[in-house]
Parts: structure tokens; C-alpha cells; sequence
């Protein structure tokens, strides 16, 4: 009996270290979930290399308040509905890409395999596999509840001056947010205006000025240097008096916005165009839901775009790799793209050599089976004979 025993010990041994890894057998290689400039990009780029990828498309972008992008070679002045449609359309000419517009509500890692796979189920109850995963979910700008801020924003009043500054440049400017912010914002948009006030909507106390000289020590100093003025009173709303969506100039790029801010005390103001300091949130909950490692309210990657979760990469705005664009954004996707394309090769690769050297593990299983079987046998044998 000890000596079966052994035998069956060195044979299960044997089996271990005979076994060929198998790559997961899935429905895609990649599924790729949001369909902004990052998810579209990273699209594209497993679609290049005849990768199966779907993306799946919830039909949230954070720029779709914005009229135009900007700063995007060969797309200045695009509406971001047109980019995605024409992205949409360029991408689909590759055969072995699919978009799907649903939201996708979980994604399950499938255990017990040699490689990472996933299941991804969807809204209309569709569970879809895949290899890799690529997050392109984005983030949302967390907007104060200011009556008429919200209307206006991504329209005259926005966050980043690269996208939208030069539109309304050399026009009376405002800046809206906690007055340590201001001096940055200052920093980056000086070349575009010189007419500014910083509406910092009551945070110019001991407490405020304390967090902007924790910043910059003479952050006073520099915003008089540049004739910047503060307005710390509290915005009770802004009014939209002019449109700049019709009142432009395409031969000049300006755009001719003009709003009235309202306080809750004293005389309103008037300005052509606003930058808006405000936290963001993650889009989707997926991140939460799998666990995945957070940085500053982002999810973590690595210079390859790979998260905590193997198999798992986050692309756009809403990884951690510090940069908010639109250019940025098809970057990381192309990044991922990339590195996930390189990963499954090598569990390609490593899968066939395997399967060069050893059994495939359905015949390991069949020859455990006859194995098992042939030594049961014969203890039971011995057994009957007592």
C-alpha cells in the first residue's frame, strides 16, 4: 500500500512538471471599456495588430460639455462628438474590432488558469470573457451647485486654458476657486490675460492665505506682480449674457462669451471667460468594485499602464500618471495597447513551448484518470482477498 502510495506521489510529480500551460479560451483577447480618447486609442492599437477586442461605450465623456477640442494635432477645433463618431468609424475598418454601447456593470477575474481572463458583464445581461482589461472610465469634475455654473461650463467657463484658453484670449478673465489655487492658475494663463480677478468666494482668511503661503511663500507678492485682483466674496450665481458659440470669429479663433457674477453682497462683475478650480471623482465604480490600488483618487499604475489586478490596465484621465488631456489620453491607450499585446504574446509564446515539452494537460488529466484508476483497482483486489 506504501509502495502505491509513492508510486501515485512521483507520478502526480511528474504531471506537475510536465504540464503545458494553455492561454485562456475567451470570447476577446482585450475588452476595452469607455469610448473617449483613451478607450478608442487603445482600440485602435490592438486592433492594428488583429487583436479581438470590444469596447464597450456607456456614452459618458467628461468634454462633452466642450464645444471644441483644442491642442489636438490635426483635430483643433473638433467637437468631441465628431472626433468619437470619426474615430468610431476608422477603428470599425479593422475586422477584428466591435463597439458595443451598453455600461458594463462587473468584472470577475476567472481563476485557476495559467494566464489572467476576465468576465465582463454588461447592463442587458451579457457576459462577455476576455484576456485583458483595459479601463478607459474616465473621471467627472465635481461642479459647485452655483446657480449658472454648470450651464456655462466647457462653455466660456472650464479648467484647463491649453483646451480652451486661447479662444478668449486678451478678454477680462476670471479665475474661480480657493485662494491658495490661485497663483498656479495665474502661472499657467498670464501669457493669455492681463485683465484678472480671483473670485475666491470667501477663502481669503487666515486660513486660506495660510494654505497658499504653504505653496508659495510670497504667493501674494507674485499675483500683485501680475495685477491680478482678489474678489473674496461669495458668488450667489452667474448669469450668461453673450454666446460665444455664435458670437465668434473663425478667422481670428475667439470665441466671445460674456457672463455677470452675481454675490450675495455689493455690485456684480462681468467677465468674458472663467478658469474653474474643482476636485474630480472617478466616473465608474468598477475600480472599487475590483479592488484595484488608488492613488490620489486615481488608479494606480506603472509606467506600462498596468494596475494592482493582473491583466487589468487604466488609461485616460482616470489613471494616476498625472495628466488630464486629450493628447495625453491617446497616448496611455496606445500605451496599454501596446504593453498588453506584448504580455499575451508571451504567454503565446510560453504556451507553445510548453506544449512542445510535455503533454497537453487534457491528456495529463487522462492519463491521471487511467492512473488513479489502474492502483484503485488493484487495492480493492487485495482488499476482497482479506
Amino acid at each position: 500500500m506504501v509502495k502505491s502510495t509513492a508510486l501515485l506521489s512521483a507520478f502526480f510529480s511528474l504531471l506537475a512538471s510536465t504540464a503545458a500551460v494553455t492561454v485562456p479560451d475567451t470570447d476577446y483577447d482585450v475588452i476595452v471599456v469607455g469610448g473617449g480618447p483613451a478607450g478608442l486609442s487603445a482600440l485602435s492599437g490592438v486592433s492594428r495588430v488583429r487583436r479581438t477586442a470590444l469596447l464597450i461605450d456607456s456614452g459618458h465623456y467628461r468634454n462633452d460639455p466642450t464645444r471644441e477640442m483644442h491642442d489636438v494635432i490635426g483635430n483643433d477645433g473638433t467637437p468631441p462628438a465628431k472626433f468619437r463618431s470619426l474615430a468610431r468609424e476608422q477603428i470599425l475598418q479593422y475586422d477584428t474590432a466591435t463597439i458595443e454601447d451598453d455600461t458594463v456593470e462587473t468584472i470577475d477575474p476567472i481563476g485557476g488558469g495559467d494566464f489572467s481572463s476576465f468576465n465582463v458583464k454588461i447592463t442587458n445581461g451579457t457576459t462577455y470573457t476576455a484576456r485583458k482589461i483595459v479601463l478607459g472610465t474616465g473621471v467627472y469634475d465635481i461642479l459647485p451647485d452655483t446657480p449658472g455654473l454648470k450651464e456655462g461650463f466647457g462653455k466660456g467657463i472650464w479648467w484647463c486654458p491649453w483646451c480652451d484658453g486661447y479662444e478668449h484670449r486678451d478678454q477680462p478673465f476670471g479665475m474661480i476657486g480657493d485662494i491658495s489655487d490661485m497663483l498656479s492658475n495665474v502661472l499657467e494663463v498670464h501669457t493669455l490675460y492681463s485683465d484678472m480677478i480671483a473670485f475666491v468666494n470667501g477663502t481669503q482668511t487666515p486660513e486660506g492665505e495660510a494654505r497658499a503661503a504653504a505653496k508659495v511663500s510670497d504667493w501674494k507678492e507674485q499675483l500683485e506682480a501680475w495685477g491680478t485682483k482678489i474678489d473674496n466674496r461669495t458668488i450667489a450665481s452667474i448669469e450668461r449674457l453673450q454666446d460665444g458659440g455664435k458670437n465668434r470669429s473663425d478667422t481670428e479663433h475667439a470665441q466671445y462669451d460674456k457672463f455677470r457674477v452675481h454675490f450675495t453682497t455689493g455690485e456684480p462683475v462681468e467677465r468674458n471667460a472663467f478658469i474653474i478650480n474643482v476636485p474630480t471623482a472617478q466616473y465608474s465604480s468598477l475600480p472599487t468594485q475590483m479592488g484595484l490600488d488608488m492613488a490620489g483618487g486615481k488608479i494606480n499604475v506603472t509606467s506600462g499602464m498596468r494596475t494592482s489586478e493582473a491583466g487589468v490596465f487604466a488609461v485616460g484621465d482616470a489613471n494616476s500618471d498625472g495628466s488630464t488631456n486629450v493628447p495625453h489620453a491617446m497616448f496611455s491607450g496606445k500605451k496599454a495597447a501596446v504593453y498588453l499585446h506584448v504580455e499575451m504574446s508571451r504567454e503565446e509564446s510560453k504556451s507553445k513551448v510548453s506544449k512542445r515539452e510535455g503533454l497537453s494537460r487534457r491528456e495529463l488529466e487522462k492519463e491521471a484518470d487511467r492512473a488513479i484508476g489502474d492502483n484503485l483497482d488493484k487495492v480493492w483486489e487485495r482488499v476482497l482477498r482479506m
